[in-house]
């Protein structure tokens, strides 16, 4: 689960590159604004897949 975590968190990456790139501004504004979003999308996912899980987990304890 941490692999898809990581690898969408590439993906957005990636496209906050070019979407950032396309204003035309300074390359280390662009990479320092992509690692934010990057950053902060991977972290929430993180959350939000450890949530998931243990609701998850949860809801089967309840079941036996």
């Amino acid at each position: 689960m941490n692999k898809i975590v990581l690898h969408v968190g590439l993906l957005i990456f990636t496209l906050a590159i070019m979407f950032f790139s396309r204003m035309e501004i300074p390359i280390e504004e662009i990479l320092m604004k992509s690692f934010l979003v990057f950053f902060l999308l991977t972290f929430m996912l993180g959350l939000i897949t450890i949530l998931f899980m243990k609701s998850i987990s949860k809801t089967s304890e309840e079941k036996k």
